[in-house]
């Protein structure tokens, strides 16, 4: 959330932080968006590709939150609502600024904090929990001391373990980022690490993990800031070391070839991002994000986590409009964005955000139609030394 209340708050609301309603109500049709290369190699900054209508669908399910879906637990104004399977089957919806009261701002500021459900059908999930019972706890300390706060940026599961990333300090100026881990789906953190809010330029500020079947978590990072240019990079980690900052091994491009260990560069075009979720599935990896310039929710899925994103199409998945006039994929002040586990992309659960008023501050529940899963081709050695080139003359943002 932002805006209402400036910086102070944990701002993630598109119209109340900056983006004009003009731009907001304008439709950007559904469909892959193609890589129109730059001079140099790669998509120009600031470029948005064509657009294919027509391609991708969505519908919203239902509501997650608000005063009839989470007022019984003290949360009845809330957003983000990251959603992780816990060890015990059930999922948690890890939330970022949340309030009881009348709305946006009341009283009991909270972040986060976790709500549940039972439901491990998909089409059928609802709130019916709260770590806390009926009042919903700040999972970790955060006393909001000079308007600072604790904004998730990802929560996900290894064996009998979840993880939880978190923003700290005034909202888009992240003084550090810390990590956390519970062995009792969700109900107590205890705290693992942190990392500088200056690391790597700030680009580290903003992560997402994919936990793979080889043994490694792989993370994609970004400035936590929408109004400020940033790469996109790609680190691993053993998922037994998830906890170590030492053991985060960068992807990079240096003497002319990519590899795991070199300085951290850009993997796909610099630009100004909203939330960011990354998944290992069906075999494949999905990126979901918030894009700022154009304003739309996208999607890319790849084979693998060194895949050349500057050439894998950008799929718009959910679209701009104002209030009022919202229907199908079409959202009035849209964020968030995280991939539902259990999701599929013949079958793709994402949890949208959305806040434009005091009492229009909630957590959606939105199916995505038509997801391109098919991977490109793995290219020949001769055709993946041209792609190296093409994304090192790109530039590195580091």
């Amino acid at each position: 959330m932002a805006g209402l209340f400036g910086a102070a708050l944990g701002g993630t609301g598109l119209l109340p932080s900056g983006t004009s309603r003009a731009a907001a109500s304008t439709p950007v049709a559904g469909g892959a968006v193609v890589a129109r290369p730059a001079p140099g190699g790669g998509i120009a900054p600031g470029t948005a590709g064509t657009v294919a209508p027509g391609v991708i669908t969505g519908a919203k399910i239902a509501d997650l939150t608000g005063p009839a879906q989470t007022g019984q637990f003290a949360a009845p104004w809330t957003d983000l609502g990251i959603p992780a399977r816990c060890p015990d089957g059930s999922l948690l919806f890890v939330c970022g600024d949340t309030f009881d009261g009348s709305g946006v701002g009341g009283p009991d500021w909270r972040a986060p904090v976790g709500l549940r459900s039972s439901s491990s059908n998909l089409a059928s999930v609802r709130i019916d929990g709260a770590v806390g019972g009926s009042h919903a706890v700040g999972l970790v300390p955060e006393g909001h001391a000079g308007g600072t706060t604790a904004i998730p940026s990802d929560v996900f599961t290894v064996g009998d373990t979840m993880y939880m990333h978190l923003m700290r300090g005034v909202i888009y100026q992240t003084d550090h980022s810390d990590f956390w881990r519970s062995t009792d789906n969700g109900a107590t953190w205890q705290y693992l690490c942190q990392w500088p809010g200056s690391q790597y330029n700030g680009q580290f500020q903003q992560k997402t993990y994919a936990v793979a079947d080889d043994g490694y978590c792989y993370v994609l990072s970004t400035a936590f800031n929408r109004d400020a240019v940033s790469g996109l990079l790609l680190h691993r980690v053993p998922q037994s070391q998830l906890g170590t900052p030492a053991a985060y091994q960068p992807w990079g491009y240096a003497n002319g070839a990519w590899a795991w260990g070199n300085a951290p560069t850009t993997i796909t075009t610099a630009r100004r991002w909203g939330e960011i979720c990354f998944r290992a599935m069906d075999g494949q990896y999905a990126f979901t994000w918030l894009n700022m310039d154009v304003l739309s929710m996208r999607a890319q899925i790849f084979a693998l986590p060194t895949s050349n994103l500057f050439t894998t199409p950008e799929q718009t998945m959910i679209v701009p409009t104002t209030p009022g006039n919202e229907g199908g994929n079409a959202v009035a002040s849209p964020y968030g964005g995280f991939v539902f586990p259990g999701s599929t992309f013949a079958d793709f659960h994402i949890a949208v955000s959305q806040w434009y008023d005091s009492t229009d501050y909630r957590v959606m529940h939105y199916r995505v139609d038509g997801l391109d899963a098919v991977p490109a081709a793995r290219p020949t050695r001769a055709a993946s030394r041209h792609a190296e080139g093409a994304r090192a003359r790109a530039g590195d943002v580091v």
